[in-house]
């Protein structure tokens, strides 16, 4: 077996995106439309800039799967980019006349990445750290990940998102299971009701006329992650610290939550703690009464919910620009504008459920591991049976 990676290239402004993933199983069944569904709702969201208006994603599938299915070998994914042909000259592989306009970018923009990355790799250009560092990236993310979904779906797992704030504004749903879903998707801002939606839309509206951005919270959970992912041993196999560094990965965002754990530090630990009874009708043979821990205890899923709270702060580049600096003359300068969103926590849904996505379909393959997508439904399958030995010996 193949370990699980993947990896991706491309420019924002460029061609295109490239995706490879290596480590899946062979007999997947898999084709572009699923793809193309699963990246559509990244595209979405109240406050979204002009860029979503010109892209349409589409993941082409260019090797590892035959006949609607995986081979078991990589995968290759190509997503082109619709605005390379306004960026052909900036762009180019080759280079261009002297005299061409290549869109040369100087002037950094306070809280982005062209600032430390320019110094870093020593750019004249600043463009040259921008356009990889630029959120567009992650729709290659949710490429590779809808390949994943697809499989932990073959074994009961699934994985959906909202938003539980925008700026100010909260949601007062706290009950994951009182959530409605279908509402959800269909909002323009994934909140969970009509009255939050109108409450996240109007904070964004506010913003806009202010000329600036605004950041918030998302919520991700994976539903039907069995128990015993990750582990205790050693600090780089918690699952826990797996999934807050590939949520931390995601762009803006500054904060990572597993379950309640900030809210319960302003609580008794008799409060805190999720007490276990015996269930029989629980296919752990236990059960939680509650799960402020988020599904991970020790680094471990405990077969609960994994509940995962995610900060991103606003989006660095706004219409009414901040004072700055231009890298070149060292002169003060107003930051540089490009387009961007308003608000970008309900476009960014999507992202954290690719990014959980992948992390759980690695560790499901570490645990469970085989070469066909058959084999790993055994393994998985005789695992969760030895659960019932717990509980009913005398």
């Amino acid at each position: 077996m193949t370990k699980f990676r993947f990896l991706t290239a491309g420019e924002s402004h460029g061609q295109g995106l490239n995706v490879i993933i290596e480590g899946l199983p062979a007999n997947l069944d898999i084709n572009e439309n699923y793809i193309e569904n699963d990246m559509s709702r990244r595209q979405k969201g109240y406050g979204s800039g002009g860029r979503m208006k010109i892209e349409k994603d589409r993941a082409e599938i260019k090797s590892g799967v035959r006949h609607g299915k995986t081979l078991g070998s990589p995968i290759s994914l190509w997503i082109e980019n619709k605005d390379w042909k306004n960026w052909t000259v900036p762009m180019s592989v080759e280079e261009v006349d002297p005299s061409e306009d290549i869109k040369v970018q100087t002037r950094v923009v306070p809280g982005h990445a062209d600032f430390a990355g320019s110094l870093k790799y020593n750019h004249k250009d600043s463009r040259n750290v921008l356009e990889r560092a630029s959120a567009r990236e992650t729709a290659a993310r949710v490429a590779a990940a809808s390949i994943c979904r697809k499989f932990l779906s073959e074994l009961g797992i699934e994985i959906k998102s909202r938003v539980k704030s925008v700026g100010w504004e909260s949601s007062e749903i706290n009950d994951i299971e009182s959530i409605e879903w279908g509402f959800v998707e269909k909002s323009e801002v994934r909140a969970s009701n009509q009255e939050e939606d109108l409450k996240f839309k109007k904070v964004i509206d506010k913003v806009k006329k202010e000329r600036t951005t605004i950041g918030g919270v998302f919520q991700v959970i994976a539903f039907g992650v069995p128990l015993g992912l990750g582990s205790h041993t050693q600090w780089d196999k918690k699952i826990d610290g797996k999934i807050a560094q590939s949520m931390i990965s995601i762009n803006a965002v500054k904060g990572v939550e597993i379950g309640s754990g900030f809210d319960n530090t302003k609580k008794y630990g008799n409060q805190v703690q999720d007490v276990i009874e015996p269930n029989k009708d629980d296919i752990r043979n236990f059960s939680h009464l509650t799960n402020h821990s988020g599904g991970i205890e020790g680094g471990m899923s405990n077969g609960n919910s994994i509940v995962v709270n995610v900060a991103i702060k606003p989006i660095a580049t706004m219409t009414r620009p901040l004072p700055s600096v231009d890298i070149l003359s060292g002169e003060v300068v107003e930051a540089s504008y490009n387009r961007s969103d308003i608000c970008q926590v309900s476009r960014a849904c999507p992202v954290g459920e690719a990014m959980l996505a992948l992390t759980i379909a690695e560790e499901i393959l570490e645990k469970f591991g085989g070469d066909s997508l058959q084999e790993i439904k055994r393994n998985f399958t005789s695992y969760l049976k030895t659960f019932k030995e717990y509980g009913n010996q005398k």
